[in-house]
């Protein structure tokens, strides 16, 4: 059962964004990037008040690279296209189970990124969780 409302053109949306922001990391790491994008459009706090769609989370202004450089226009893929089903179906992994941000950094990871607290890194992206005082409700999902 899907944990977000999603047409077939919402998933070519997300299957584009997990190429494009971690083609290289393996399925795992795409289904991690596709993990913090869903618990964006689910948290509803922080900076993601509002977000209620995956095209609105996907073209936040300044929210992911890929967009802004044109990484993500490329054609959606049958294998990034089922693992965006997957995500949109409920499947969440650590270290990206609860978590609104990732950064890939060129050295180690912060243990902070704009406040939130790195909760782990998969290959080269690292995860930031908001803390239950910013966003309580992320663990309820």
């Amino acid at each position: 059962m899907a944990v977000v409302q999603a047409t077939t053109k919402d998933i070519n949306l997300l299957a584009r964004l997990l190429r494009a922001e971690a083609e290289g990391e393996g399925q795992l790491g795409e289904l991690l990037v596709g993990n913090v994008g869903i618990n964006r459009v689910r948290a509803d706090c922080s900076d993601f008040v509002g977000i209620r769609t995956i095209p609105q989370m996907i073209f936040q202004p300044h929210a992911f690279e890929a967009v802004l450089y044109g990484y993500f226009y490329q054609r959606a893929r049958a294998l990034e296209k089922r693992l965006s089903r997957k995500v949109v179906n409920g499947f969440r992994h650590w270290p990206a189970k609860y978590s609104l941000w990732y950064f890939r950094p060129q050295g180690d990871c912060p243990q902070q990124w704009y406040g939130q607290p790195l909760v782990g890194r998969f290959k080269l992206h690292c995860f930031y969780e908001p803390t239950s005082e910013t966003c309580a409700n992320i663990y309820r999902l």
